[in-house]
């Protein structure tokens, strides 16, 4: 049967490689609209956890991981062999970039090594992972044909961008049946079976010319989100110097109904995308000798954020006659964005590491990461392993200083302000409270005495 007919049937064998934030929800949703989809990945307490039918992963429920497990429309595995036997294989690896800000693709290079000699001819392979434009033809196709088959001949190759976003999980938020995709194939044929393939999840897929016009689609949403971004955490710092409250600005700016779009300052940018993916066009742009020089003060800004808050800490406590050298510390909340248990690339990392700098005695609560580690930092090289404390008010009086990184909707802010002795908040978590003069917020005048 051809694997067209194989897609409308949905009768096509999934495989997923890379089972984390990405490749499990996708998994587990081609899984519940019918099709048999294995999951690949390497690390092997996921493969026993979700065999066990237990999701790690707060966006896919438990119970959809047991209803397609009980189905026998999914199972997961270490062994790459098992895509001889697929239709279809997504490549939902992570794209990191290493100390000096270049693309690591190594996840991408192992898992196409590691698929290449097992493929077989009339296979649709499409790469979803946040990469630079040209990494489908210019580095998988090459280590694909490895296997002796020509893409766009004999197999099938394309590039569909991931657009998760994590922690929306009710039904008003986005999530993989309701956000449309956008897609490239290497050639028409290419195209079109990755878009009879996706139109299952989504009937709104954008098909665009090539694979590096989707890379570039990707990498241009989240540009846009750390240019903006930027702008609104530089508008926070002259802010602060004018005496006017950044957040009363944005609420009025915003109220008008066309040409703005509201973005927040805080303590930097965090998670898997925004704070990498421009370092991969700039790093990709250099070979067309070519500089991105807005991209990248954009990301120098958001970068030097962390360093404002620890600032503002130190000032606060100087003026109680206190040193950030020996004082003690709490910083709330080490995700990267609220209500989620991923602390990938958080602010609250670079945060805690120059408050280590100083000599600062550091501790955190988080009520979705348990346990977090720093380390790496010029001001800190030691690795420093952290587990989350309770919020009491013991805590939280014992504290000389309580810095809010990232607000969570679970803790009581009106509790944090009232047994802290001094409170620096950068995501604005307490601006419903009656704001005293031991809470200094991020873009906005040190609140009076009344």
């Amino acid at each position: 049967m051809k694997l067209e007919q194989k897609i409308a049937d949905k009768t096509a064998h999934v495989a997923v490689v890379g089972l984390g934030y990405v490749g499990l929800p996708l998994a587990v949703e081609f899984a519940r609209e019918g099709f048999a989809v294995t999951g690949i990945d390497i690390d092997a307490r996921k493969i026993g956890s979700l065999n066990r039918g237990v999701s790690y992963i707060p966006d896919v429920p438990t119970a959809q991981v047991k209803t397609v497990i009980a189905k026998k429309k999914f199972s997961a595995t270490e062994d790459f062999s098992a895509v001889a036997a697929v239709d279809v294989i997504f490549i939902c690896v992570p794209t990191p970039f290493d100390a000096m800000k270049a693309p690591d693709l190594a996840p991408v290079l192992n898992a196409t090594k590691s698929i290449a000699p097992h493929l077989r001819a009339g296979q649709l392979v499409i790469l979803q992972s946040t990469t630079y434009p040209g990494t489908t033809e210019e580095v998988c196709l090459p280590i694909l044909e490895t296997s002796g088959l020509r893409a766009g001949k004999d197999f099938h190759l394309a590039f569909s961008p991931e657009r998760i976003d994590p922690g929306a999980t009710s039904s008003a938020g986005w999530n993989v049946k309701n956000t449309p995709k956008v897609l490239g194939g290497l050639t028409p044929r290419c195209t079109a079976l990755a878009q009879a393939l996706l139109v299952h999840l989504t009937p709104n897929v954008c098909v665009v010319s090539s694979p590096r016009a989707a890379e570039m689609s990707k990498l241009l949403e989240n540009i846009f989100r750390s240019v903006n971004i930027a702008l609104v955490n530089e508008l926070a710092l002259l802010a602060e110097r004018m005496n006017i409250d950044i957040w009363e600005v944005i609420e009025a700016a915003k109220t008008k109904p066309f040409g703005f779009m509201p973005f927040y300052p805080g303590a930097g940018v965090g998670g898997h995308c925004i704070p990498v993916d421009p370092y991969y066009l700039s790093w990709k742009a250099r070979e067309y000798d070519f500089y991105t020089r807005f991209i990248e003060l954009a990301a120098d800004i958001n970068q030097g954020m962390p360093y404002h808050v620890v600032k503002l800490a130190h000032d606060a406590l100087g003026q109680t006659r206190k040193s950030l050298n020996g004082a003690r510390v709490l910083v709330l909340g080490v995700s990267f964005k609220p209500d989620v248990d991923d602390a990938r690339n958080s602010p609250a990392e670079r945060v805690i590491e120059l408050l280590l700098g100083y000599g600062a005695r550091v501790s955190y609560h988080d009520p979705f990461v348990p346990q977090f580690h720093v380390g790496g930092d010029v001001f800190h090289r030691a690795r420093v392993e952290l587990e989350s404390v309770p919020l009491t008010p013991a805590t939280l009086k014992q504290a000389d200083v309580v810095i809010i990184v990232t607000a969570h909707r679970k803790v009581n802010y009106a509790r944090v302000v009232a047994n802290a002795a001094l409170v620096v908040d950068a995501p604005n978590a307490t601006r419903r409270l009656k704001h005293r003069e031991n809470v200094i917020r991020v873009g906005a005048p040190r609140a009076r005495k009344e």
